[in-house]
């Protein structure tokens, strides 16, 4: 298999990018629903690992992150599944967790776990810009891109941030925690536009996107969209039978956002 980089996602098209946390239910059906998206368009694979205290996250996610840890999920075990998903799926995937689990997992072994695992990088939504090297050093060192997260707030660091940012730029559409929105009133289009002056990068917008509408309305103004609570509700609603709705729900987004 020739390798895989993040860019890939961005090459042919707009791309959809669908998030699932990793145990919820349980191991072998995200493996699974994976699967099932890249089946159903995915251009890219947002792996959440849990964590206790996720603080981006809101009640959808946080919730997700809890079934997974009291259902035994382990980082470790994440990486086999990964490993196994990696004979199945070619589409570039990032884990998206928080500096702790990195911590107290060892820096140098999670991030030679998670290359000789298959994934691309990383997203780190409590690690601030300013601590970042401290990542994505070790991170380069293993074939890794941090992935930067820049916020509606940070209009005077996006250009920063945007000069050394990797893989792609996740624009976090509203302020607050994930989840869905009715509609979603940042100016985006400016915080792309700002990201494109320093710096020429594919960016994803992120955050509150639960329609198909909403992500072809988003992709329009960007290169991409990801979508998370919307399809983490699926698995809290169906546990195991989540695969299937799951899988009509990535397919509809999927196309809308390839058409934008």
């Amino acid at each position: 298999m020739a390798e895989i980089k993040i860019a890939d996602a961005f090459a042919a098209h707009k791309a959809f990018i669908p998030f699932i946390t990793c145990g919820d239910p349980d191991l072998p059906t995200t493996e699974e629903i994976v699967v099932k998206m890249v089946e159903a368009g995915a251009d890219l694979v947002e792996l959440g690992i849990p964590f206790s205290d996720p603080t981006a996250e809101g009640p959808v996610i946080q919730g997700a992150n809890l079934r997974a840890l009291t259902g035994g999920v382990t980082t470790d075990k994440i990486f086999d599944m990964v490993k196994d998903l990696r004979t199945k799926v070619s589409i570039p995937m990032v884990f998206m967790t928080y500096a702790n689990v990195v911590y107290s997992y060892g820096m140098e072994r999670f991030m030679t776990n998670a290359a000789s695992a298959g994934v691309q990088g990383l997203i780190l939504p409590d690690v601030p810009y300013e601590e970042k090297e401290e990542f994505a050093v070790p991170a380069k060192a293993h074939g890794l891109e941090l992935v930067s997260l820049i916020a509606p707030t940070s209009h005077d660091r996006i250009r920063t941030i945007a000069k050394s940012a990797e893989g792609f730029v996740y624009c976090v559409s509203s302020l607050g925690v994930t989840g869905m929105r009715t509609e979603i009133t940042t100016d985006v289009k400016a915080m792309v536009d700002l990201v494109k002056s320093e710096n020429n990068i594919p960016c994803a917008i992120g955050f509150g996107i639960s329609t198909p509408e909403q992500a072809a309305d988003m992709a329009g103004k960007s290169d991409g969209a990801i979508v998370g609570s919307a399809i983490v509700k699926l698995c809290e609603k169906y546990g195991r039978d989540a695969v299937g709705p799951i899988y009509e729900l990535v397919k509809s987004m999927a196309d809308a956002v390839h058409e934008a």
